[in-house]
């Protein structure tokens, strides 16, 4: 999100920062680190989606087993459950 609102592609209400603050304490939102199991899990993803970043969110949810939020139509390609 931070690149996008550096990019000019995303305009938010509030600040990034006040925004996470604020839905970790609502809905009890919880930042993920990076871990090595999740680079590591990018190597055995197939080639649909392009963009490094997605890839690694993707290999997230799928070694977390937790569910991405997303619209993006090539991120329900993968082995994962997608909300949106």
């Amino acid at each position: 999100m931070q690149i996008k609102l550096g990019l000019g592609k995303l305009t938010l209400p509030a600040s990034l920062t006040e925004i996470i603050v604020a839905q970790q304490s609502k809905n009890g939102i919880q930042l993920l680190p990076i871990e090595l199991s999740h680079v590591l899990e990018l190597s055995s993803l197939p080639g649909y989606h392009k963009d490094p970043f997605d890839r690694l969110l993707i290999a997230q949810a799928k070694i977390e087993r937790i569910p991405l939020i997303s619209d993006d139509p090539l991120v329900n390609k993968y082995p994962i459950t997608v909300v949106w």
